[in-house]
């Protein structure tokens, strides 16, 4: 019996290769691992999609694309978010087949869809752009590359210095229909790297566009359209925190909409990290009466869902 529908939202740092220099080989073994915790939902009886980032992934392939341009014309960055939804996609299917077998659910299939995101030309995002792509670098390389570059550089919540691109709200999914097709079915692979951001013409013809959307804000809004239960939002830590690093930190088991919005308010997530995770959250957890959003780690993820860690997001302390 199926105990909930689930969108979950996985980061792209849980999908990293990490390693000097990091390969495809590499991500695939991270992803394997990172499939056999998402498998446990599945064996735990819950409906899934998967929804991933694609930061340090997408940012790899700008720079492979830059460094080789003498061979190659570098290519828009809406054509190498398509290329990260393929290859973490690839990894993603294969890695799931391979768990799914060991919980006795290789019937299951899993499959990508490489998906568009409509967004507005004059989101202002594209003014100030937040979103952290690429390796981590230390200050003094940041600034040489945004010198040489011209690229906007920022402090990535402690962890070092990435390039920051325009990450613009997206309000409609172009491919919703195929996916509401698929549910009852399979495990979709879903908006990767928070899907491609096009914009709509007057035509219904679309266009890609220069930007990285956040992949949480993606999986809020397929969780919307397609009616789960839950969205379960994966990241590094096991809770949101206030005074994130700071000695009064304070980890948070339940947060209200009215409670998080306040804590927005006050300044507590950072932006391009924890921030998009806690408005997408709270926008989750407003569009019905019983809804409820999770932000938690990987590893705690079933404990998570079964209310004994993480953060749960909602309208009420009583819901």
């Amino acid at each position: 019996m199926c105990k909930g529908k689930i969108v979950i939202a996985l980061g792209g740092n849980a999908l990293q290769a990490f390693g000097s220099p990091p390969t495809a080989e590499c991500q695939l073994e991270v992803v394997r691992k990172t499939c056999d915790f998402i498998a446990q939902i599945v064996a735990n009886d819950y409906e899934i999609a998967l929804v991933h980032g694609n930061g340090p992934q997408v940012g790899r392939i700008v720079l492979a694309l830059e460094t080789a341009k003498e061979v190659t014309p570098p290519l828009p960055l809406d054509v190498c978010d398509a290329m990260s939804q393929g290859y973490i996609g690839y990894h993603l299917q294969q890695a799931m087949h391979e768990a799914l077998i060991r919980i006795q659910k290789g019937h299951i299939p899993v499959v990508t869809i490489v998906t568009q995101m409509v967004v507005e030309r004059d989101d202002p995002a594209f003014k100030t752009p937040t979103k952290p792509i690429g390796p981590f670098y230390s200050e003094e390389e940041a600034k040489t590359i945004a010198k040489e570059k011209g690229y906007v550089m920022k402090e990535d919540a402690g962890r070092g210095w990435r390039r920051v691109v325009a990450s613009p709200i997206p309000n409609h999914i172009v491919e919703i229909d195929s996916i509401k097709r698929l549910w009852d079915s399979t495990i979709v692979v879903f908006a990767g790297g928070g899907g491609i951001p096009v914009i709509e013409h007057e035509d219904g013809s679309f266009e890609g566009v220069s930007a990285v959307i956040d992949k949480d804000y993606a999986a809020e809004l397929l969780a919307e359209q397609v009616g789960v239960d839950t969205l379960l939002i994966l990241t590094e830590v096991e809770k949101v925190a206030i005074n994130y690093n700071k000695p009064d930190q304070k980890n948070l088991d339940i947060l209200t909409v009215e409670e998080a919005e306040r804590y927005i308010a006050e300044g507590h997530f950072a932006p391009g990290s924890m921030l998009p995770k806690v408005q997408a959250a709270v926008k989750f957890a407003k569009s019905g009466e019983d809804r409820k959003a999770i932000i938690t780690s990987l590893f705690k993820a079933v404990d998570a869902l079964e209310g004994k860690t993480g953060t749960l997001i909602t309208r009420s302390k009583g819901q």
